[in-house]
């Protein structure tokens, strides 16, 4: 079963400096039908503002993911941790026992553009900790690229789940496949352009949640950029 989230139908928050889509319900956007996916909680589609941005704030059990995907991004929080992210490069924060973080648009002329990802941990009161890494074009291209994982293998970032962060970038004669072992569930979110999900196309901002499908086809008939979350099924 395939159950797609269209873009206009996520929620919608815009502050001035900031303009943020919602996945699923966060901050003063609640829908019941939409608080999360399997351990998936948030995917923010935010953009901001030059020079804009989220003063220090805390978060506390949460593996939070940003993935970037136009601008820059400054970044400092309470490990001692200070970075610029970049287009093409992702973070992973262990929010676990408690931090503070702060993110500002690091350019005072271009917006930057991010997907930001909350995942829940396996277990409360982790560590916090961090990672960064770049992911090109290139390491997308025609395939499906590990971005995150339980063990960080193959280059990925670490996650404290049992969950799968896969990123593709697709032009018209390229195309992936993804098998769901028995017992898993999967989401795929459009970060940008158009991509078909087992013949069903869908373009930016639209997402899909997957149950009971065992293979998962993606292709375009123009170019695209998607995420795929290969998930522990929903108890």
């Amino acid at each position: 079963m395939i159950r797609i989230r269209h873009s206009q139908e996520r929620g919608h928050s815009s502050h001035g400096w900031l303009d943020s889509r919602h996945t699923f319900s966060f901050g003063d956007y609640y829908d019941p039908r939409h608080t999360g996916f399997s351990s998936l909680r948030v995917i923010n589609d935010d953009r901001v503002l030059p020079a804009a941005g989220f003063p220090t704030h805390p978060h506390r059990d949460m593996e939070i993911i940003t993935y970037m995907l136009e601008g820059a991004l400054a970044h400092k929080d309470s490990m001692g941790n200070g970075s610029v992210l970049r287009a093409g490069e992702v973070q992973r924060m262990t929010a676990g026992t408690g931090i503070t973080h702060s993110e500002f648009n690091a350019s005072d002329a271009d917006g930057v553009h991010f997907l930001q990802i909350w995942i829940l941990p396996d277990r409360r009161g982790y560590t916090p900790g961090y990672q960064q890494a770049r992911f090109s074009a290139q390491d997308k291209a025609g395939r499906l690229c590990l971005v995150a994982s339980p063990d960080g293998r193959s280059g990925s970032l670490t996650i404290h789940q049992d969950a799968l962060l896969y990123a593709t970038v697709l032009d018209a004669d390229e195309a992936v496949q993804h098998t769901l072992a028995p017992g898993r569930c999967a989401y795929v979110h459009v970060a940008r352009g158009e991509i078909r999900l087992n013949g069903t196309r869908l373009t930016d901002g639209d997402g899909a949640a997957m149950v009971d499908e065992a293979l998962l086809h993606l292709s375009t008939d123009s170019v695209g950029e998607a995420l795929l979350f290969d998930l522990a099924a929903q108890e």
